[in-house]
């Protein structure tokens, strides 16, 4: 009988360390393409975050400006629209400041609408939300503060503009005691508050 030849149990110094190193090799492989792929995400994500800042800009001017074309489209019909509730507001101006620095008084009202007696604020907005009508009334409590350090009693009451708002907002806005101003057809259509008007 001839010799029997066996196969070798365990692997060689050399052929472990070949192994080791071509998975060294693999790993150093898979790293460089990972750190590529997560330079390349990060890229990616600064350029989404670019487009994002332009969008909200351009998007930020756009609604501004139609606020404003929205604006100029309501205020010269509203004294002529509030004489059907009884009110004769002779002056009607757009964009009016405040800015009493001695008594730290600022706001900017969209519309005003005044006589002798009364003025009516009037706030402009494409989408009306109860976050700007909250903040209607505090400037409408401003303009209280600046007239009576300024000898004007006139009583000052609120309206609000949308060309957009919800139902919900439409009733937070009456229940708060203001007017309401929205588009219907080529024209406008106000809407008076559930109770009496509120006067500040």
């Amino acid at each position: 009988m001839g010799a029997v030849q066996t196969a070798e149990l365990h692997p060689t110094f050399e052929t472990v360390w070949a192994a080791l190193q071509e998975i060294a090799r693999r790993q150093e492989e898979t790293d460089r393409q990972m750190k590529e792929s997560m330079m390349e995400t990060d890229r990616q994500m600064r350029e989404t975050d670019r487009q994002m800042k332009e969008y909200n800009k351009r998007f930020g001017d756009f609604t501004n400006r139609f606020g404003e074309v929205v604006e100029y489209m309501v205020a010269p019909n509203l004294c002529e629209k509030f004489r059907e509730f009884g009110f004769n507001f002779l002056q009607c101006n757009s964009g009016t400041r405040v800015n009493d620095y001695d008594n730290n008084i600022h706001f900017e009202i969209d519309v005003k609408l005044e006589n002798g007696d009364k003025a009516m604020l009037v706030e402009v907005k494409t989408k009306l939300t109860t976050e700007h009508i909250n903040n209607h009334i505090e400037r409408i409590e401003k303009m209280r503060k600046y007239a009576d350090l300024h000898g004007d009693k006139r009583s000052f009451l609120g309206a609000v503009a949308g060309v957009v708002m919800t139902a919900d907002v439409k009733d937070y806005a009456l229940k708060q005691g203001f007017f309401v101003v929205e588009p219907s057809g080529e024209t406008f259509n106000i809407t008076p508050p559930n109770n009496k008007p509120k006067e500040w």
